[in-house]
């Protein structure tokens, strides 16, 4: 009988950022792992990076494949093969000017005429599209294909800011370092105006600002929101979010632990500037839980004093490390302390460039994770069950520092007070060293670790049969397919 059932067909749209396009490919195998076929929907420059991937996919009897789009890069006045957010920064040689930015984003707006044709021609049955792509719903809704939003976070961080949005609690305070608590949301959470995303904090109109407004007001029309996250690792946030603020959301993560093999943990995202087996095999000369592994994603970057900080504040932990930098061996050398590689010989590994992430994070060698709270990162480390050294740079990710720190109690800040895009609050060495120490070594240590061991526990029976994400996962395509036979 199962067989004369049509197969469910869904498309993803993921923004074209790699901490965007990552979950939403691992989250289309993970719907492919349950008989849903998947599409990916993207630009000729984009799909190369995870062609193979969906190659892989198709060897093991998972059904996914590509919908190429043109990016309108000529149109929006920008570069040849502009097609990834990341491209708009080049190292710490360049930042993307505002006027990059805004040219980059409405190239993508020029996208819903391509998404619409292929909509119209391939009637899959639902769209996941990322919460930046605001005209998404409404372009869907013309072919009445439900339209589900991906924010690309958890659901602490959603709850924040709808709390914020709708109290403004920033606008009774006198100062920008003065604490105040979110109201409504669980767990008498304090923040400060300096810890608040730019957009929120500024409180002036601009082109992002609207687009945001639109996509939440976008949101609401929605079919529903997946969340990238598992129910046992923030309760009281799902029950908010769905009970308290009204939103139908559906938990289906971690989706990165629907990557099961070598390959396709050492190939999420660009190809590493480093050789997987090498890396490895450093690691295999180590004592389990001797190193600290330190990474702050695709987009945070900073100047040469900071990483000057970070190296001496390394070398004092006395700590093994290996420390992801966003330079080229052939930049100049200015942001290392004369002699610290010759020092730090078999004791550090400096990756320049990507990194194979989960392939470190999982190895019994790494004891701990400096990172910059991205919501990819941060759940990475979870599921690893590793201890966090927490280092928010913009966006949400001051708010995934409090639900580490002070919900989840499996990490300590680095005491960063203000969240500032691409450069960050400046951290002294001394401060980057005592953290290390704090979840690397001693009985505070040992306690932080056996916390976030529990919760890496939970976050991979998530996922197990029977558990949370696997429910919540068959729940959604119950109703999707509820949807489609009543449409």
């Amino acid at each position: 009988m199962d067989s004369e059932i049509p197969q469910l067909h869904i498309f993803f749209l993921p923004f074209m950022a790699h901490g965007h396009m990552i979950p939403i490919v691992d989250m289309a195998k993970l719907f492919g792992t349950r008989g849903v076929k998947t599409s990916i929907i993207t630009t000729p420059v984009n799909a190369s990076l995870f062609s193979n991937t969906i190659q892989r996919s198709n060897d093991l009897g998972i059904e996914m494949d590509l919908k190429i789009i043109k990016f309108p890069y000529a149109e929006a006045g920008l570069p040849e093969e502009c097609e990834n957010a990341d491209a708009l920064t080049n190292g710490d040689k360049s930042k993307a000017s505002v006027e990059m930015i805004i040219r980059f984003f409405k190239a993508t707006a020029m996208l819903q005429e391509p998404l619409e044709q292929l909509l119209r021609d391939c009637r899959p049955d639902c769209l996941v599209a990322d919460m930046l792509f605001a005209w998404a719903t409404d372009a869907a809704a013309k072919f009445r294909i439900p339209r589900l939003v991906f924010h690309g976070t958890g659901f602490f961080s959603l709850c924040t800011s709808a709390c914020m949005t709708m109290y403004e609690p920033h606008k009774q305070v006198s100062s920008d370092s003065e604490p105040f608590l979110v109201p409504g949301l669980p767990g008498d959470i304090k923040l400060t105006r300096k810890q608040l995303p730019d957009v929120m904090r500024l409180n002036a109109e601009t082109d992002f600002t609207r687009m945001l407004k639109a996509s939440k007001e976008a949101e609401l029309k929605s079919f529903g929101v997946v969340v990238n996250s598992f129910y046992e690792l923030e309760p009281a946030y799902a029950d908010c979010y769905r009970n308290v603020l009204g939103r139908r959301a559906w938990h289906v993560g971690p989706v990165s632990l629907c990557n099961g093999n070598f390959e396709d943990k050492a190939s999420r995202g660009k190809q590493a500037t480093i050789d997987e087996n090498e890396c490895l095999k450093w690691l295999n000369s180590k004592k389990p839980n001797s190193v600290v592994y330190i990474c702050f994603g695709s987009v945070a970057n900073f100047n040469s004093d900071q990483l000057m900080e970070i190296a001496m504040g390394l070398e004092a932990s006395r700590q093994d490390f290996i420390w992801v930098v966003r330079k080229d061996k052939k930049d100049e050398e200015d942001w290392l302390p004369e002699g610290f590689e010759k020092r730090m010989e078999g004791k550090g590994l400096i990756i320049r460039g990507w990194a194979p992430q989960v392939l470190i994070l999982e190895h019994e060698a790494v004891g701990g994770f400096v990172t910059h709270c991205g919501w990819n990162s941060t759940l990475e480390g979870v599921t690893a069950g590793l201890p966090m050294v927490t280092w928010p740079v913009s966006a949400e990710q001051p708010f995934n520092e409090k639900l580490v720190t002070e919900v989840l109690k499996i990490g300590v800040s680095v005491g960063v007070q203000e969240c500032v895009r691409l450069v960050g609050d400046f951290v002294k060495r001394e401060a980057i060293e005592k953290a290390v120490k704090e979840i690397m070594i001693g009985d505070k240590a040992g306690e932080i670790r056996c916390r976030a061991k529990a919760v890496g526990e939970m976050a991979r029976r998530a996922i197990e049969k029977e558990g949370s994400s696997y429910s919540d996962l068959n729940s959604l395509i119950e109703e999707l397919s509820s949807s489609r036979d009543s449409s």
